[in-house]
Protein backbone atom coordinates (compact mmCIF):
# COMPACT_ATOMS: atom_id res chain seq x y z
CA UNK A 1 0.00 0.00 0.00
CA UNK A 2 2.91 3.07 1.03
CA UNK A 3 4.28 1.64 -2.44
CA UNK A 4 1.15 2.28 -4.57
CA UNK A 5 0.45 5.27 -2.14
CA UNK A 6 3.57 7.49 -3.19
CA UNK A 7 3.13 6.11 -6.49
CA UNK A 8 0.39 7.63 -7.13
CA UNK A 9 1.32 11.19 -5.83
CA UNK A 10 4.25 10.80 -7.64
CA UNK A 11 2.31 10.57 -10.83
CA UNK A 12 0.08 13.26 -9.38
CA UNK A 13 3.23 15.70 -9.61
CA UNK A 14 4.44 14.30 -12.68
CA UNK A 15 0.68 15.42 -14.89
CA UNK A 16 0.55 18.63 -12.52
CA UNK A 17 -0.44 21.54 -14.86
CA UNK A 18 2.40 23.82 -15.80
CA UNK A 19 1.61 27.38 -15.32
CA UNK A 20 -0.34 28.89 -18.64
CA UNK A 21 1.39 32.05 -18.42
CA UNK A 22 4.40 33.10 -20.86
CA UNK A 23 6.77 35.37 -20.03
CA UNK A 24 8.41 36.77 -23.49
CA UNK A 25 10.76 39.01 -22.20
CA UNK A 26 13.21 38.83 -20.05
CA UNK A 27 14.26 35.51 -20.69
CA UNK A 28 14.40 33.21 -17.01
CA UNK A 29 18.91 34.01 -16.74
CA UNK A 30 19.00 37.17 -18.46
CA UNK A 31 21.50 40.26 -18.03
CA UNK A 32 19.13 43.39 -18.37
CA UNK A 33 19.34 47.06 -17.22
CA UNK A 34 16.93 48.97 -15.40
CA UNK A 35 14.57 49.75 -16.08
CA UNK A 36 13.85 46.68 -18.14
CA UNK A 37 10.63 45.22 -20.11
CA UNK A 38 8.46 42.91 -18.91
CA UNK A 39 6.28 41.34 -21.66
CA UNK A 40 3.66 39.00 -20.74
CA UNK A 41 0.50 37.33 -21.48
CA UNK A 42 -1.65 34.07 -20.55
CA UNK A 43 -5.22 32.65 -21.89
CA UNK A 44 -5.85 30.78 -18.17
CA UNK A 45 -4.97 31.26 -14.83
CA UNK A 46 -4.69 27.82 -13.10
CA UNK A 47 -7.02 26.60 -15.96
CA UNK A 48 -9.61 29.39 -15.13
CA UNK A 49 -10.75 32.58 -16.85
CA UNK A 50 -8.04 35.48 -16.29
CA UNK A 51 -9.18 38.37 -14.43
CA UNK A 52 -5.95 40.51 -14.23
CA UNK A 53 -2.10 40.41 -14.44
CA UNK A 54 0.93 41.51 -12.62
CA UNK A 55 4.43 41.50 -11.60
CA UNK A 56 6.75 42.07 -8.61
CA UNK A 57 10.30 41.98 -8.03
CA UNK A 58 11.73 39.82 -5.26
CA UNK A 59 9.11 39.90 -2.71
CA UNK A 60 8.38 43.86 -3.60
CA UNK A 61 4.76 45.39 -4.07
CA UNK A 62 2.78 44.24 -6.83
CA UNK A 63 1.91 45.92 -10.21
CA UNK A 64 -1.60 44.65 -11.49
CA UNK A 65 -2.86 44.80 -14.99
CA UNK A 66 -6.18 44.22 -15.63
CA UNK A 67 -5.35 42.45 -19.35
CA UNK A 68 -4.57 39.27 -20.25
CA UNK A 69 -1.28 40.33 -21.75
CA UNK A 70 1.03 43.22 -20.75
CA UNK A 71 4.32 45.41 -21.22
CA UNK A 72 5.92 46.87 -18.66
CA UNK A 73 8.70 49.43 -17.36
CA UNK A 74 10.37 47.68 -14.12
CA UNK A 75 12.97 48.98 -12.22
CA UNK A 76 15.43 46.85 -10.10
CA UNK A 77 18.66 47.35 -8.73
CA UNK A 78 22.39 46.20 -9.79
CA UNK A 79 22.33 42.43 -9.04
CA UNK A 80 20.45 38.87 -9.08
CA UNK A 81 16.48 38.99 -8.56
CA UNK A 82 13.48 37.05 -9.50
CA UNK A 83 10.65 38.60 -10.93
CA UNK A 84 7.39 37.45 -10.01
CA UNK A 85 4.65 37.28 -13.16
CA UNK A 86 1.16 36.80 -11.33
CA UNK A 87 -2.69 35.88 -12.71
CA UNK A 88 -5.45 35.65 -10.93
CA UNK A 89 -9.11 34.64 -11.83
CA UNK A 90 -12.37 33.84 -10.22
CA UNK A 91 -13.02 33.10 -6.47
CA UNK A 92 -9.19 33.36 -5.47
CA UNK A 93 -7.40 31.15 -8.46
CA UNK A 94 -4.02 32.24 -8.76
CA UNK A 95 -0.86 31.07 -10.73
CA UNK A 96 3.00 32.65 -11.21
CA UNK A 97 6.36 32.25 -13.09
CA UNK A 98 9.07 33.03 -12.02
CA UNK A 99 12.01 34.72 -13.70
CA UNK A 100 14.87 34.98 -12.78
CA UNK A 101 17.43 38.36 -14.05
CA UNK A 102 20.85 39.98 -13.27
CA UNK A 103 20.67 43.50 -13.23
CA UNK A 104 24.16 45.23 -14.72
CA UNK A 105 25.19 48.56 -15.34
CA UNK A 106 24.44 50.77 -18.77
CA UNK A 107 27.66 50.87 -19.53
CA UNK A 108 27.47 47.03 -19.61
CA UNK A 109 24.48 46.47 -21.99
CA UNK A 110 22.67 49.27 -23.80
CA UNK A 111 19.16 50.46 -22.84
CA UNK A 112 15.87 48.74 -24.53
CA UNK A 113 15.19 50.35 -27.78
CA UNK A 114 11.63 51.78 -26.56
CA UNK A 115 13.74 54.40 -23.98
CA UNK A 116 15.46 57.39 -24.06
CA UNK A 117 18.47 57.61 -21.50
CA UNK A 118 20.22 60.62 -21.41
CA UNK A 119 23.30 60.33 -19.49
CA UNK A 120 26.24 61.91 -17.70
CA UNK A 121 24.22 65.48 -16.85
CA UNK A 122 26.12 66.15 -14.32
CA UNK A 123 29.03 67.27 -17.36
CA UNK A 124 26.99 69.44 -18.99
CA UNK A 125 28.46 73.10 -19.20
CA UNK A 126 24.74 74.73 -18.53
CA UNK A 127 24.47 74.42 -15.19
CA UNK A 128 23.49 77.34 -13.21
CA UNK A 129 22.59 78.44 -9.56
CA UNK A 130 21.02 80.35 -7.01
CA UNK A 131 19.53 80.39 -3.52
CA UNK A 132 16.22 78.94 -3.26
CA UNK A 133 13.91 81.76 -2.42
CA UNK A 134 11.28 79.01 -0.96
CA UNK A 135 14.18 78.26 1.72
CA UNK A 136 14.78 80.73 5.16
CA UNK A 137 18.14 82.51 5.29
CA UNK A 138 20.38 83.05 2.51
CA UNK A 139 22.79 80.53 0.91
CA UNK A 140 25.01 81.39 -1.93
CA UNK A 141 26.35 77.95 -4.28
CA UNK A 142 29.34 77.36 -6.90
CA UNK A 143 30.10 74.60 -9.22
CA UNK A 144 32.56 73.04 -11.25
CA UNK A 145 33.41 69.50 -13.02
CA UNK A 146 35.86 67.39 -10.68
CA UNK A 147 37.77 64.16 -11.50
CA UNK A 148 38.32 62.97 -7.71
CA UNK A 149 36.49 61.88 -6.69
CA UNK A 150 34.80 60.57 -9.38
CA UNK A 151 33.30 57.57 -11.32
CA UNK A 152 33.18 58.64 -14.82
CA UNK A 153 36.38 61.05 -14.59
CA UNK A 154 33.24 64.08 -14.87
CA UNK A 155 31.62 64.65 -11.59
CA UNK A 156 30.14 67.52 -10.50
CA UNK A 157 30.86 69.59 -7.15
CA UNK A 158 28.32 71.75 -5.23
CA UNK A 159 29.49 73.76 -2.90
CA UNK A 160 27.13 75.81 -0.13
CA UNK A 161 27.21 78.58 1.82
CA UNK A 162 24.36 78.86 3.91
CA UNK A 163 22.93 81.23 7.08
CA UNK A 164 19.41 80.14 8.74
CA UNK A 165 18.94 77.08 6.76
CA UNK A 166 18.99 79.14 3.16
CA UNK A 167 19.30 76.11 0.42
CA UNK A 168 21.23 76.59 -2.79
CA UNK A 169 19.60 75.36 -6.00
CA UNK A 170 20.94 74.24 -9.07
CA UNK A 171 19.78 73.44 -12.60
CA UNK A 172 20.30 72.63 -16.10
CA UNK A 173 18.34 71.79 -19.00
CA UNK A 174 19.02 68.54 -21.16
CA UNK A 175 16.29 67.67 -23.59
CA UNK A 176 12.64 68.74 -24.86
CA UNK A 177 9.71 65.93 -24.86
CA UNK A 178 6.17 66.67 -24.54
CA UNK A 179 5.20 62.96 -24.76
CA UNK A 180 7.29 60.53 -22.78
CA UNK A 181 4.74 59.94 -19.42
CA UNK A 182 7.30 57.36 -17.23
CA UNK A 183 10.93 58.52 -15.71
CA UNK A 184 13.53 57.21 -13.40
CA UNK A 185 16.18 59.56 -12.42
CA UNK A 186 19.40 57.44 -11.36
CA UNK A 187 22.74 59.12 -10.14
CA UNK A 188 25.70 58.51 -7.65
CA UNK A 189 26.16 61.01 -4.42
CA UNK A 190 29.26 62.08 -2.69
CA UNK A 191 29.41 63.92 0.77
CA UNK A 192 32.30 65.41 2.01
CA UNK A 193 30.50 66.96 4.97
CA UNK A 194 27.08 65.82 5.77
CA UNK A 195 26.72 67.38 9.32
CA UNK A 196 25.60 70.49 8.46
CA UNK A 197 22.82 69.09 5.70
CA UNK A 198 19.60 69.45 6.02
CA UNK A 199 17.42 68.54 2.83
CA UNK A 200 18.87 67.03 -0.50
CA UNK A 201 16.15 67.74 -3.28
CA UNK A 202 16.49 66.02 -6.72
CA UNK A 203 13.75 67.14 -8.74
CA UNK A 204 12.75 67.03 -12.67
CA UNK A 205 10.44 69.58 -14.91
CA UNK A 206 9.21 68.52 -17.80
CA UNK A 207 6.39 70.66 -20.35
CA UNK A 208 3.71 68.42 -21.64
CA UNK A 209 1.40 68.83 -24.70
CA UNK A 210 -0.81 70.83 -22.99
CA UNK A 211 1.56 73.27 -21.91
CA UNK A 212 1.52 72.80 -18.15
CA UNK A 213 4.97 71.89 -16.61
CA UNK A 214 4.69 68.77 -14.73
CA UNK A 215 6.98 69.20 -11.56
CA UNK A 216 8.60 65.62 -10.21
CA UNK A 217 9.76 66.70 -6.91
CA UNK A 218 11.67 64.21 -4.61
CA UNK A 219 13.25 64.78 -1.29
CA UNK A 220 14.71 63.47 1.37
CA UNK A 221 13.87 65.15 4.57
CA UNK A 222 16.14 65.66 6.80
CA UNK A 223 13.45 66.79 9.55
CA UNK A 224 10.97 64.16 8.99
CA UNK A 225 13.01 61.32 7.99
CA UNK A 226 10.92 60.60 5.16
CA UNK A 227 11.21 60.65 1.57
CA UNK A 228 8.98 63.36 0.45
CA UNK A 229 7.27 64.42 -2.64
CA UNK A 230 5.67 67.31 -4.56
CA UNK A 231 2.24 67.95 -5.17
CA UNK A 232 -0.32 71.15 -6.23
CA UNK A 233 -3.04 71.47 -3.54
CA UNK A 234 -4.12 73.89 -5.83
CA UNK A 235 -5.26 74.26 -9.74
CA UNK A 236 -2.41 74.48 -12.61
CA UNK A 237 -3.43 78.00 -12.67
CA UNK A 238 -3.23 79.14 -9.21
CA UNK A 239 -1.33 76.24 -8.03
CA UNK A 240 -0.66 75.44 -3.87
CA UNK A 241 3.22 73.72 -4.61
CA UNK A 242 3.12 71.38 -0.84
CA UNK A 243 5.38 68.75 0.16
CA UNK A 244 3.93 65.64 0.80
CA UNK A 245 5.89 62.97 3.65
CA UNK A 246 5.83 59.36 1.94
CA UNK A 247 5.25 56.33 3.54
CA UNK A 248 9.14 55.50 2.82
CA UNK A 249 11.98 56.54 5.28
CA UNK A 250 14.98 57.83 4.34
CA UNK A 251 17.66 58.71 6.84
CA UNK A 252 18.37 62.04 7.50
CA UNK A 253 21.23 63.61 5.18
CA UNK A 254 23.34 64.64 8.09
CA UNK A 255 23.82 61.08 9.08
CA UNK A 256 25.06 59.74 5.74
CA UNK A 257 27.97 57.90 5.17
CA UNK A 258 30.32 60.94 4.49
CA UNK A 259 33.16 60.26 1.27
CA UNK A 260 31.65 57.12 -0.19
CA UNK A 261 29.14 57.29 -3.30
CA UNK A 262 25.33 56.34 -2.64
CA UNK A 263 23.52 55.12 -5.41
CA UNK A 264 19.85 57.11 -5.98
CA UNK A 265 17.29 55.70 -8.07
CA UNK A 266 13.65 57.33 -8.65
CA UNK A 267 10.63 56.66 -10.75
CA UNK A 268 7.53 58.22 -11.03
CA UNK A 269 5.37 58.44 -14.20
CA UNK A 270 2.62 60.90 -15.19
CA UNK A 271 -1.03 61.13 -17.17
CA UNK A 272 -2.18 63.19 -20.25
CA UNK A 273 -3.30 66.23 -17.53
CA UNK A 274 -0.51 66.07 -14.88
CA UNK A 275 -1.42 63.44 -12.50
CA UNK A 276 1.84 61.81 -11.09
CA UNK A 277 2.31 58.37 -9.52
CA UNK A 278 5.64 58.61 -7.67
CA UNK A 279 6.68 54.77 -7.71
CA UNK A 280 9.77 54.06 -6.14
CA UNK A 281 12.70 54.99 -4.99
CA UNK A 282 15.87 52.83 -4.25
CA UNK A 283 18.79 53.78 -1.90
CA UNK A 284 21.98 52.10 -2.36
CA UNK A 285 20.00 49.18 -3.34
CA UNK A 286 17.53 48.84 -1.33
CA UNK A 287 14.23 49.47 -3.24
CA UNK A 288 11.23 50.71 -1.41
CA UNK A 289 7.62 51.54 -3.14
CA UNK A 290 5.76 54.32 -2.73
CA UNK A 291 2.32 53.51 -1.00
CA UNK A 292 -0.82 56.37 -1.98
CA UNK A 293 1.93 59.23 -3.54
CA UNK A 294 -0.62 59.97 -6.93
CA UNK A 295 -1.78 63.48 -7.30
CA UNK A 296 -1.74 66.42 -9.78
CA UNK A 297 1.40 68.17 -10.21
CA UNK A 298 1.19 70.01 -12.56
CA UNK A 299 1.69 74.31 -12.89
CA UNK A 300 0.75 77.06 -15.71
CA UNK A 301 4.25 78.61 -15.72
CA UNK A 302 4.21 79.72 -19.14
CA UNK A 303 7.46 78.13 -20.30
CA UNK A 304 8.42 76.12 -23.79
CA UNK A 305 9.32 72.75 -24.01
CA UNK A 306 12.08 71.35 -22.01
CA UNK A 307 13.30 68.97 -19.75
CA UNK A 308 15.34 70.06 -17.04
CA UNK A 309 16.56 68.92 -13.40
CA UNK A 310 16.85 70.22 -10.05
CA UNK A 311 19.73 69.16 -7.54
CA UNK A 312 19.22 71.68 -3.74
CA UNK A 313 21.37 71.25 -0.82
CA UNK A 314 19.24 72.92 2.08
CA UNK A 315 21.62 73.66 4.85
CA UNK A 316 20.81 73.24 8.84
CA UNK A 317 21.67 75.64 11.08
CA UNK A 318 22.45 78.97 11.98
CA UNK A 319 25.27 78.87 9.37
CA UNK A 320 27.78 76.50 7.75
CA UNK A 321 28.97 75.39 3.97
CA UNK A 322 28.15 72.04 2.36
CA UNK A 323 30.16 70.13 -0.52
CA UNK A 324 28.78 67.24 -2.41
CA UNK A 325 29.38 65.32 -5.60
CA UNK A 326 26.86 63.80 -8.71
CA UNK A 327 27.98 61.59 -10.88
CA UNK A 328 26.64 59.10 -13.55
CA UNK A 329 23.70 61.57 -13.55
CA UNK A 330 20.86 60.00 -16.11
CA UNK A 331 17.45 60.58 -16.67
CA UNK A 332 15.62 57.51 -18.83
CA UNK A 333 12.15 58.10 -20.33
CA UNK A 334 9.55 56.33 -22.91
Amino acid sequence: MKTSFFSALALAAAIAPASAITVTSPANGAQVTSPFNVVASTNACSSRSVSAMGYSIDNGATTIVHQKSFSAMALASEGSHTLHVKCWGPNGVHDHEAVQVTVVSSSTNPPPPNITAVSDIQSLPTWVWDHDPGTPGNSSGASDLAQVPSLSGNARQFSVNFENSGGEIYHTTFGKDVNATHFIYDAQLWLTDASNLGNIEMDMNQVIANGATVIYGVQCDGYSGTWDVTMNLGTAQHPAVHWKHTNVACPKPSTWEENVWHHIQIAYSRDENGVVTYETVSLDGQQQDFVGMVGSSAFQLGWGPTLLTNFQLDGRGGSGSITAYLDQVTVSRW
